[in-house]
């Protein structure tokens, strides 16, 4: 049975989810990618991410795949960091809350959007609180279609060679990207044996589990090195007839698709 816990970060990304959909009825929208990373992203912000506590070192997000951004401003609104009724203004002239992460949007620490560089930028925070001494911890979050930008792996060789145990970085990976599927355009496998190839730490998990999820994250840190869960998950999830399809990347939702969505999620409107 599940535990508290999971329960309650599965009804926060439920309410994460409908956030989405909030923006989404307001025109077009990177929902696919957003909907895929709601567990993920239920799990950081309200489990594991020390934000707030003023006795630890407060903890990094980067939000690398950044046309996910409304999963990360539906986690502002969840901490009561701006209003559910800001999300509408998503992208548009004058919003603080942009298409991609903007700095102007409270607790973003980059402003992420050209893939690729969000794994660099993050090793560079981590390497920063090491040489601090401090315990903060760092995470990325980074879609597939991503990791087929050569810096990745630029950052992915260097980080080993300064230890770095406080850098997490996750993959959601969902298997479609705008143009069609990973697997098709540029194939990812063996995925987990080139990050251990790398010396990092490999944990492949199903991004949609809680219990798996949260127990991936309370493992950490490793002992040696820094790690990464590969978080298998749908594109869309939890939108009837987007998900799982490429249709979802980038959509903008009718009323009845967004009825049809919020009962499937079974959260108010």
């Amino acid at each position: 049975m599940p535990d508290t816990v999971t329960l309650a970060l599965a009804r926060r990304a439920a309410r994460l989810r409908r956030h989405v959909l909030t923006v989404a009825a307001s025109g077009p929208a990177h929902v696919g990618g957003a909907l895929s990373a709601a567990d993920l992203m239920a799990a950081l912000f309200f489990h594991w991410l020390r934000l707030d506590d003023a006795t630890q070192p407060r903890d990094h997000f980067i939000l690398s795949k950044g046309h996910a951004v409304h999963i990360l401003h539906a986690c502002l609104v969840e901490r009561g960091m701006i209003d559910a009724a800001e999300l509408r203004t998503c992208g548009m002239l004058g919003s603080r809350l942009g298409g991609h992460p903007t700095r102007r949007a409270p607790g973003v620490e980059f402003a992420t959007g050209s893939l690729g560089h969000g794994l660099s930028v993050a090793m560079g925070i981590a390497l920063g609180e090491q040489l601090r001494r401090t315990a903060a911890r760092t995470v990325v979050l980074m879609g597939d279609g991503e990791l087929q930008e050569g810096s990745v792996w630029e950052a992915a060789l260097a980080a080993p060679r300064f230890g770095l145990e406080h850098l997490l970085a996750i993959v959601d990976y969902n298997r479609l990207q705008a143009c069609g599927r990973v697997d098709e355009i540029i194939p990812l496998e063996p995925l987990a044996d080139k990050w251990r190839a790398f010396r990092w730490n490999v944990q492949e998990i199903d991004g949609h589990d809680l219990a798996a999820i949260v127990g991936a994250l309370d493992t950490l840190p490793a002992a040696h090195g820094p790690s990464v869960i590969i978080a298998h998950t749908i594109k869309g999830k939890g939108v009837p007839g987007i998900e799982g399809t490429t249709a979802a990347h980038y959509a903008a939702l009718a009323d009845e698709d967004i009825a049809r969505a919020v009962a499937a999620l079974g959260v108010d409107p």
